[in-house]
C-alpha cells in the first residue's frame, strides 16, 4: 500500500524508541497505527498525563481470571508512538486483535508453535550479541544507506522465510491488515504502523486478501471487555505482557533512553551513589577506573560501547570489589529498578480504587514497588488507621503488606512489610461490586464469607479475628451469627479447640484496639464448655500421630484460656480468683477437666505424659515424681515410657536441672533398659532431647556428671580394657612405640 510505513520495533527497546521517534518526525504521517487492543482507543487522549511503567489492563466483568496486560515504559516505542500523535494532533489507534476476542479463548500452546517471541534477540544471539539493543545500536542504527526499518523488514522476512502463522498468531495479523484496509478506506494518506518487528512481513509487500482474512476472522467467540490504565513496575515488566515480550534489564533501558551520551559512565557514576547510600567506600577513583575498565572489555570485544555486561563486570571488579552482594544490590537497585507508575485521577477507575487512591493519600501512604518494611504503633490514631486499611485489603485478596514479627512484646506494634503489585488493580476491580469504599467493601467480603456454606468453624473464628483487626463492626453481627450457628451443630471436639484461640485472640482485641467484641465472651464460653465434655471421648484409642497431633490443639487452647479472664461464669469481670470462684472460672473449669482425662489408665503415653507437665506447671500436682516412677516402671513398655517423657519434658529441659528427683527417675529408667529396647526407643529421646536448647542440655549434663560424683562410689578404670584404647591412641599421635 502506497503511503504506508511499517515501522518493525522490538517492545521495549530504547533504541527502537528513539528511531521510532525520528522517523515520525521524518514521516509526519496523518495517522499512526500501533500494536494493541483497538478498546483502548478511547484512553489515548490520557496518555500526556500518566507517568510510565504503566499499562493497559482489560478485564471481563464478573470474570477477574480473563485479563490481560499490555504494559509500557518510557523507552517503549509504541509509547513514543503515542506520545508523538498526541502532541502533535495525530490519531492514534490499536490494529491489534480486540481484547473481546482475546479474552474469550484459552490461548493453547500450540498457537504459539513457530513464533519467536523475541526476533530481534534471535538476531542478536546469532550475531554473537548478549544484548538485543546493543546490536540494535551497532549494526541497524550505525549502519547507512538504508532506513534501520527497512533493514529490519528485510532480516524478518529472511528469518519467516516459510513460516505459515495459524491459530492466534493468524487472527493477530488478519485483524491488523483489517484496521490497516480500514485507515486507507478513510482517506489516510499517509500511516504509520508501530508493531512487533516478526508482523512486519504480514502487513507489507503482497497481501492475502480481504475475503481471506474475514474469513479467518469469521465466527471469533467474543466477550464484553473493560479496559483502563493501571500502574505498573519494572520488576514485573518481563513477566506479564499482552504481546508476550519481555526483558530482563527495564532499568537499564531505561538509562540507555534517557541518558543517550556518555551512558557509560553516568550508570558507574549513579552505581557507585547505590553502594554509597548502603555505607560502602566508593571513590571516584573507583569510577573512573571502573569506566576504563568497561571500556576495555568494550574495545576487546569489538564494540563501539560497552553493553550491560560490560558495565557489570567493571562494577564487580572495582566498585564491588568481588562482592557477589554488593552487585546484586546494583541489580536490584537499578538494573532492574523499582520504579512504580502513576495514573492521573481522570484514568477510569471502579469507585473502590478512587477511595483506596484518596485513603492513601489521607493517610500519607504512599504505594511503592520497592518492598519496605513499617512498624506501627496502634497507640496513635494515624498507625491504627494504617492497619485497619491494610487488614481490609487482605480481607479483598489485596496483599498489598506482609504482617510479620513485631518487635518488642507490646501488643500493640505491627510490622508489615509493603510492596505494592499490578495485579492488585485487578483485585480491586474484581470486587468492585462489593462496596464503593474499601471499608464497605471488606465488610460485605466477609458477610459474604461467613453465609457460605462452605464456610468451616475454624475459618469462622479467623474472619471473626480479622474483621476485629480491620474495625469493621458493621460485619460483626453476621459473621457472629453464622460463628454461633456453626459452633453449635460441631461436634467435633478437635475443629472446635482449632478455633479457639482466635476467638480468644479476638475477644482481647477489646482492650488492645478499643475495638468492642460485644458477643463474643459469651460464644467463647460454650465453645470451652463443649471442648470440655468432648475432650474425654477425642484422648480415646489415639495412634501416635493422632496423639500428636490432638496435642497440638491441647496446648493451643490450654494458652487461649490463659489469656481469658479468670472471672467466675456469670460474674463481674475482672474479679480476683479465689475460693470457690477459681473453681468455675474458665481456667479453673479446664485444668479441672485436663486432671480427670489425665488420671484415666488407656492414654496414650504421650499424651499423659503432656498432661502431667501442665498440671504441674500450673500448681496442680504434687505427685509428678509419682506418676513418673509408675510410668517408668518396669511393667511398662519402653515405647509408651518413652513417649510418656517425650510428652512431660516438651515443654523444655530446666525441670530436670532443678528437680534432682525427676532427673535420677529419667536417669535410672534409661540405665535400666537393654541393648534392645535402649535402640528401640532411641528415636522419641533424641527428638526429645534434641529439643532442648543447647544451655539447657548442657545443664541436664552436668548435673547428671555431678550427681555420679556425689554418690560416695570410685570410678575404678579397668587397665586391662583401656589398653587397646591406650594404644590406638598413642599410635595416631605418633608414640606407638610407647
Amino acid at each position: 500500500m502506497s503511503g504506508v510505513s511499517i515501522l518493525g520495533v522490538r517492545h521495549h527497546g530504547p533504541g527502537s524508541a528513539r528511531a521510532v521517534r525520528r522517523e515520525l518526525e521524518r514521516l509526519r504521517p496523518d495517522a499512526i497505527l500501533v500494536e494493541g487492543p483497538p478498546e483502548a482507543d478511547a484512553l489515548v487522549r490520557l496518555a500526556p498525563a500518566l507517568e510510565p511503567p504503566v499499562a493497559l489492563l482489560a478485564h471481563v466483568p464478573g470474570a477477574p481470571s480473563r485479563a490481560a496486560f499490555w504494559p509500557f515504559a518510557a523507552f517503549s516505542p509504541e509509547w513514543q508512538a503515542i506520545l508523538y500523535g498526541t502532541s502533535a494532533g495525530v490519531p492514534v489507534r490499536f490494529c491489534d486483535l480486540p481484547a473481546a476476542h482475546s479474552l474469550a479463548t484459552e490461548r493453547d500452546d500450540d498457537d504459539q508453535a513457530g513464533v519467536l517471541a523475541d526476533p530481534i534477540g534471535s538476531l542478536a544471539a546469532a550475531a554473537g550479541y548478549d544484548d538485543p539493543e546493543r546490536w540494535w545500536e551497532d549494526v541497524v542504527e550505525h549502519r547507512g544507506g538504508d532506513t534501520p526499518f527497512e533493514v529490519i523488514a528485510e532480516a524478518m522476512a529472511a528469518v519467516r522465510e516459510g513460516h505459515e502463522p495459524d491459530g492466534h498468531e493468524a487472527r493477530r495479523e488478519a485483524y491488523m491488515r483489517k484496521t490497516l484496509r480500514a485507515a486507507v478506506k478513510q482517506g489516510f494518506g499517509r500511516i504509520a504502523v508501530i508493531c512487533g518487528a516478526w508482523h512486519v512481513p504480514a502487513l507489507s509487500g503482497p497481501l492475502p486478501s480481504a475475503t481471506a482474512d474475514n474469513a479467518v476472522l469469521r465466527g471469533l467467540p467474543k466477550v464484553k471487555a473493560e479496559l483502563t490504565w493501571v500502574p505498573w513496575t519494572y520488576g514485573r515488566l518481563a513477566s506479564w505482557s499482552g504481546y508476550g515480550a519481555g526483558i530482563t534489564s527495564p532499568g537499564w533501558y531505561h538509562h540507555l533512553f534517557d541518558a543517550p551520551d556518555r551512558p557509560v559512565e553516568r550508570w558507574l557514576a549513579q552505581a557507585a551513589g547505590v553502594l554509597r547510600e548502603e555505607g560502602l567506600a566508593v571513590s571516584s577513583a573507583h569510577v573512573i577506573e571502573s569506566v576504563r575498565l568497561a571500556q576495555g572489555l568494550a574495545a576487546l570485544r569489538g564494540r563501539p560501547l560497552a553493553g550491560l555486561g560490560e558495565v557489570t563486570e567493571a562494577a564487580r571488579a572495582v566498585l564491588c570489589e568481588g562482592d557477589d552482594l554488593a552487585v546484586e544490590l546494583i541489580q536490584r537497585r537499578m538494573v532492574v529498578g523499582d520504579r512504580l507508575g502513576h495514573v492521573s485521577d481522570g484514568t477510569p477507575m471502579v469507585p473502590l480504587q478512587r477511595d483506596l487512591r484518596e485513603t492513601q493519600r489521607r493517610l500519607k501512604f504512599k504505594p511503592e514497588a520497592l518492598d519496605r518494611e513499617v512498624d506501627l504503633d496502634l497507640r496513635k490514631p494515624l498507625d491504627l488507621e494504617r492497619s485497619h486499611l491494610l487488614h481490609r485489603l487482605r480481607l479483598l485478596g489485596v496483599d498489598w503488606g506482609t504482617q510479620g514479627q513485631a518487635r518488642g512484646k507490646g501488643t500493640f506494634r505491627e510490622t508489615w512489610t509493603l510492596g505494592w503489585r499490578p495485579e492488585h488493580d485487578l483485585a480491586l476491580i474484581e470486587h468492585a461490586a462489593l462496596g464503593t469504599t474499601v471499608a464497605a467493601a471488606a465488610a460485605r467480603r466477609a458477610t459474604d464469607v461467613a453465609a457460605g456454606s462452605s464456610a468451616v468453624l475454624a475459618d469462622l473464628t479467623s474472619l471473626v479475628e480479622r474483621c476485629l483487626l480491620a474495625d469493621l463492626p458493621q460485619a460483626l453481627p453476621e459473621v457472629l451469627a453464622a460463628l454461633s450457628a456453626k459452633a453449635a451443630l460441631d461436634t467435633d471436639v478437635t475443629s472446635l479447640m482449632a478455633a479457639l484461640p482466635a476467638m480468644v485472640r479476638a475477644h482481647r482485641y477489646g482492650d488492645v484496639r478499643g475495638t468492642s467484641a460485644h458477643g463474643l465472651a459469651v460464644i467463647v464460653r460454650s465453645m470451652l464448655e463443649r471442648i470440655r465434655a468432648g475432650l474425654p471421648v477425642a484422648v480415646t484409642g489415639l495412634a501416635d500421630e493422632a496423639a500428636k497431633g490432638l496435642l497440638k490443639h491441647v496446648d493451643a487452647v490450654h494458652s487461649a484460656v490463659a489469656l481469658l479472664s479468670d472471672t467466675p461464669a456469670g460474674g463481674p469481670e475482672g474479679g480476683p480468683e479465689s475460693g470457690a470462684g477459681a473453681a468455675s472460672s474458665p481456667r479453673g473449669r479446664w485444668l479441672a477437666t485436663l486432671r480427670g482425662v489425665c488420671d484415666r489408665p488407656d492414654l496414650h503415653g504421650l499424651i499423659e505424659g503432656r498432661l502431667t507437665r501442665i498440671l504441674l506447671d500450673s500448681g496442680e500436682l504434687d505427685d509428678a515424681a509419682d506418676r513418673m516412677s509408675r510410668a517408668m516402671s518396669r511393667g511398662q513398655a519402653p515405647a509408651r515410657a518413652a513417649a510418656w517423657v517425650e510428652g512431660f519434658l516438651a515443654g523444655g529441659g530446666l525441670l530436670l536441672v532443678h528437680d534432682p528427683r525427676l532427673l535420677g527417675l529419667v536417669d535410672g529408667w534409661l540405665t535400666g533398659l537393654s541393648g534392645e529396647q535402649f535402640t528401640d526407643v532411641l528415636p522419641l529421646l533424641r527428638r526429645t532431647f534434641g529439643a532442648f536448647a543447647a544451655p539447657e542440655r548442657r545443664a541436664v549434663g552436668e548435673r547428671l556428671r555431678s550427681a555420679g560424683d556425689d554418690d560416695g562410689t570410685e570410678q575404678d578404670v579397668d587397665e586391662r580394657r583401656a589398653a587397646a584404647a591406650v594404644a590406638t591412641v598413642l599410635s595416631i599421635i605418633g608414640r606407638g612405640d610407647g
